[in-house]
């Protein structure tokens, strides 16, 4: 294994540019005509028109409310495969519940890449700590470690004692998983005496990598790295080297768009996360992932071209019930697209007396006199507060509705 996986992480952006705009309208093409459901979603789309990341904007955006919808209907994968549900392999379950295919194909979930950029590969005996019961998150990760040619322990989840002592036992070298499980399996390891000192190398992901959890993996001999995935698009992004930015893979494609809406925001802007996948068997095109990251300038050191996303952000669902009635993102998005004049909105709840408080502030670049109260009014449903700000007031984390309350 050398350096790098594939000679796709290492092209030019004229390279990767120009072979998507080969890719893209092919996976259009194959989505409406092989998937039931693209083919309503693209009825009048025209793939041909269809060849960069920029003409994706053209495309609507495919929620996972949607998602949850056309499984319901069209059970039980809403007819977004290409193909037939009998032609899978593999049928997984995930809260929701939501349904996601699988296929016993080299890396079919594109994990490998990311294995590789934390040292795992030929030689190594990696502990699989991902759960193979109902999610695809533990194939998903086998898959991987098959594709760069090491060893797996399929160990799942729980069973602490039992972990400590293979991982011994069997002379494990690398882990992958949650980030704060490993801790506890070295902890009982300590505690019942046994070495775990081969273990070198960890690839955590599914949540919040602490710098204290990553400094205790280092003070052990350990360089642990996260990556950045979902059960429905597989490994989306994945640090190479720690602390730093995430390098997208090269099997999706990433835009940053403001929460509720398909509008792509300026670099660095947090925004929600949609994946547009090239996996030919299930073409999720502009999937909304539900979460906030924020596209990093410049490249990676490591010598990867492809752009690189933040770590995670929160949450773009940020809708919330004020005096009883909904107030979602797609409405402050509509709020801003109403005027040239409004540049950005936020939506700030609080609690007074028992009462919702609504304030709505909007970046306004031009007249800071205007009575935009009747504008609010109609598009959010509600009276509330409006004050006006000068652009770059607001802070840049993603949120559009900020929710203050608290219900002690």
């Amino acid at each position: 294994m050398g350096e790098f996986f594939d000679k796709l992480e290492t092209r030019s952006d004229d390279e990767r540019s120009s072979d998507l705009s080969k890719a893209i309208p092919l996976q259009i093409n194959n989505a409406k005509e092989n998937s039931k459901a693209f083919s309503k979603i693209l009825a009048d789309v025209d793939p041909s028109e269809i060849n960069s990341v920029e003409d994706l904007t053209k495309l609507p955006v495919l929620r996972k409310s949607e998602l949850v919808r056309l499984q319901a209907q069209d059970p039980p994968l809403g007819g977004l495969i290409s193909g037939s549900v009998q032609d899978l392999n593999q049928i997984f379950q995930s809260p929701g519940p939501i349904y996601e295919p699988g296929m016993v194909k080299k890396d079919w979930w594109r994990s490998a890449r990311a294995l590789n950029a934390a040292g795992i590969g030929k030689g190594d005996i990696v502990q699989n700590c991902f759960s193979y019961h109902f999610t695809p998150a533990g194939m998903l990760s086998e898959q991987g470690i098959l594709a760069v040619g090491a060893t797996v322990f399929p160990a799942g989840t729980g069973q602490t004692e039992l972990q400590a002592r293979a991982a011994s036992e069997i002379g494990v070298t690398a882990y992958i998983g949650v980030p704060d499980f490993l801790q506890i399996i070295l902890e009982k390891g300590d505690e019942l005496g046994l070495d775990l000192s081969k273990i070198k190398k960890a690839l955590v992901g599914g949540g919040p990598l602490f710098p204290k959890t990553r400094q205790s993996y280092k003070e052990r001999g350990i360089m642990c790295l996260q990556n950045y995935g979902t059960a429905d698009l597989g490994n989306v992004a994945y640090e190479t080297v720690a602390d730093a930015p995430m390098v997208v893979d090269e099997g999706v494609i990433v835009e940053i768009v403001t929460p509720g809406t398909g509008d792509p925001v300026a670099e660095g802007e947090i925004g929600e996360v949609l994946v547009t996948s090239l996996n030919s068997d299930y073409p999720l095109i502009r999937f909304a992932t539900g979460d906030l990251s924020a596209i990093a300038p410049g490249k990676s050191e490591c010598g990867r071209t492809n752009i690189r996303i933040v770590g995670w952000r929160g949450r773009a669902d940020q809708t919330t019930k004020i005096k009883g009635m909904f107030v979602r993102p797609e409405q402050v998005a509509d709020l801003v697209g109403r005027s040239s004049e409004i540049k950005k909105a936020r939506v700030n709840v609080t609690r007074s007396d028992n009462n919702d408080i609504m304030t709505v502030l909007l970046e306004i670049e031009g007249d800071m006199n205007k009575d935009y109260n009747s504008m609010v009014k109609e598009i959010l449903k509600l009276k509330g507060d409006v004050e006006l700000v000068t652009p770059g007031s607001l802070p840049n984390d993603g949120k559009v509705i900020d929710d203050q309350r608290t219900f002690d």
